[in-house]
């Protein structure tokens, strides 16, 4: 499919967050203290609501079991030690069982499979495409499948942990060598935590002190990599681990999921990914792939070799938009970000919030959702590409919350139990009738249902030409280069005149359009135009001519996309 064809728009929600109503949270509460929410939280009238906001795809993060500090041992779940748990809920990113649910998540524990099933059917009968997390870099300390298909040998099971580094091993060793780990490990339990020989810790590191800045809740996987031997590949036969991963992949595609988030895939070879995504996309056409690649020398190996659908666009247009919204950057490096990525830019993942990010609303970021509402229209209408948000972001969530082990950050814990108070607001118990909402959060859920319709309804957006403004307008009259973005998006007899506002003070601005850009889209020339400004309705009459600017008034911290339709016979 030609990637123009249909712009897609994902919704992440961290699951155990969504439903939980509790709003007298405790600081690092319990489960039994602070809630969970459910898999069955997403009713049909919450996925239908997820979709009217404009959403094609939902990525539910933290679905498949992951270490806890929650006792599930009355299940057959074996339990973890605190001391290699993030929080009392748990990293989604220490994968405890890649073949189970999270039993958090689940009304009845042992019929956890059958509600992830029920879920993914509702989430399709909608109209929805479901996306889930593989984490293929790392596992939890202590991973032992419960659930594993028959056959099965677990990761790890046959290692010969006498040997640094084997072909054959699942996971890299510090042979004789206890963990001794530069963080509590003990964490409130009777007994240290113990790991004889240590196995090397998730983020690269190959020793056996792991700090608590490190992934030190986490065992790297070894995909046939010797980084002790000057990072030397052994591919031939294929590595067990590549084995093991592709079954992992198949088990959940079956489950009729439509894609995957791979977590830091840049840290796996690769050739696997060369290897393993032609062979999921066989058995199952259409699954979608996505990178979480933040070193921009890779993007094409991993798009071109990789085989990757999308990555994400973090270092790039993530990081640019941020620093323009907080006013240390200036715009102009908009037109610099889109040319370093221009052959594969139908390729990158768009997104101002997910879980890794501080939100918008947050005192470390904007401190207002709003502020972010001209680099949202920049990341959702700049191109042809996917774009995400991030639950909460909607509704202005602002993630100054203190909820346990990451503390008070800007950012919405995926470690602890909570409750985040907009999403529960806009829930109200399931009836999202808007009665709880504030006038904040209604206007902004408004702005972005909007503007996410735009970018699947109108064609200039989803399948049309771009032109950057930029260079015509450097040091222009009435056009600040720095605080101020032009563009146009351009579709058969339709245009997108589409300017943005970073300031916080309204602007009177003037936007030159230079003789290239008439010819390039084939636009006619003329004194009026009347044009239509797709986010607020309201009509204005523009002029559309080489030699003379386009005069127009913007808000402060906000945005028009004002729509041209041009005459079958155009005049000049």
């Amino acid at each position: 499919m030609n990637k123009s064809e249909n712009k897609i728009i994902i919704y992440q929600v961290l699951t155990r967050l969504f439903g939980n109503n509790n709003n007298h949270c405790k600081l690092g509460g319990s489960l039994k203290e602070n809630g969970c929410g459910k898999l069955s939280d997403f009713t049909t009238k919450a996925l239908n609501e997820i979709k009217k906001l404009g959403a094609t795809h939902i990525w539910y993060t933290g679905i498949i079991e992951h270490a806890t500090q929650t006792d599930y041992r009355r299940y057959n779940i074996q339990p973890d030690h605190p001391a290699i748990v993030k929080g009392k809920a748990g990293s989604p990113y220490a994968i405890k069982d890649y073949y189970d649910i999270d039993p958090d998540l689940a009304n009845d524990v042992p019929g956890r499979m059958k509600e992830f099933e029920n879920l993914i059917k509702r989430t399709h009968h909608v109209g929805l495409k479901a996306i889930i997390d593989f984490v293929p870099n790392h596992v939890s300390r202590q991973y032992k499948s419960d659930a594993k298909p028959e056959g099965t040998i677990d990761l790890g099971a046959n290692d010969d942990t006498s040997q640094a580094f084997s072909l054959h091993n699942n996971f890299y060793y510090i042979p004789s060598t206890p963990l001794k780990g530069q963080f509590d490990m003990k964490a409130g339990a009777e007994e240290s935590y113990m790991e004889i020989p240590a196995k090397a810790t998730g983020n690269d590191r190959f020793d056996a002190f792991p700090t608590i800045n490190d992934w030190y809740e986490t065992i790297k996987l070894n995909y046939g990599i010797d980084y002790a031997n000057g990072h030397t590949s052994h591919f031939h036969p294929i590595p067990d681990t590549w084995m093991k991963m592709k079954d992992i992949l198949l088990f959940w595609a079956n489950k009729k999921i439509d894609g995957f988030r791979c977590d830091m895939a840049e840290m796996v070879p690769v050739e696997f990914w060369e290897w393993v995504i032609p062979q999921i996309k066989t058995q199952h056409p259409g699954t979608i792939f996505i990178a979480e690649v933040y070193n921009p020398d890779l993007y094409r190996d991993y798009i071109h070799r990789g085989h990757f659908d999308y990555l994400y666009d973090k270092v790039g247009l993530y990081d640019i938009l941020r620093n323009i919204t907080c006013g240390t950057e200036s715009a102009t490096m908009l037109t610099r970000c889109w040319q370093s990525i221009g052959d594969i830019s139908s390729y990158m993942l768009n997104f101002m919030e997910n879980h890794d990010e501080q939100r918008i609303a947050s005192d470390f970021f904007a401190g207002n959702g709003r502020k972010g509402i001209p680099a949202m229209i920049v990341s959702a209408c700049m191109n042809t590409n996917p774009v995400m948000i991030y639950f909460g972001q909607e509704l202005g969530e602002r993630g100054m919350d203190c909820e346990g082990f990451s503390g008070r950050d800007g950012r919405t814990s995926i470690f602890d139990y909570w409750s985040v108070s907009t999403v529960r607001q806009w829930r109200n118990n399931g009836k999202f009738d808007g009665k709880l909402m504030t006038e904040e959060s209604r206007s902004l859920l408004q702005f972005y249902t909007r503007l996410l319709h735009l970018c699947r309804e109108e064609k200039s957006i989803c399948e049309g030409k771009f032109f950057d403004l930029t260079y015509a307008n450097r040091n222009g009259w009435r056009f600040n280069e720095h605080r101020q973005f032009a563009f146009i998006r351009q579709w058969g007899q339709e245009m997108l005149l589409i300017v943005v506002n970073f300031d916080r003070m309204p602007a009177h601005v003037a936007v030159n359009i230079p003789p290239h850009a008439f010819e390039y889209l084939n636009m006619p020339q003329k004194e009026a135009y009347k044009a239509t400004d797709l986010l607020s309705g309201q009509e204005e009459t523009i002029s559309l001519l080489p030699y003379k600017a386009t005069e127009l008034s913007i808000e402060a911290t906000s945005g028009k996309i004002l729509k041209v339709v041009f005459d079958a016979c155009p005049q000049g």
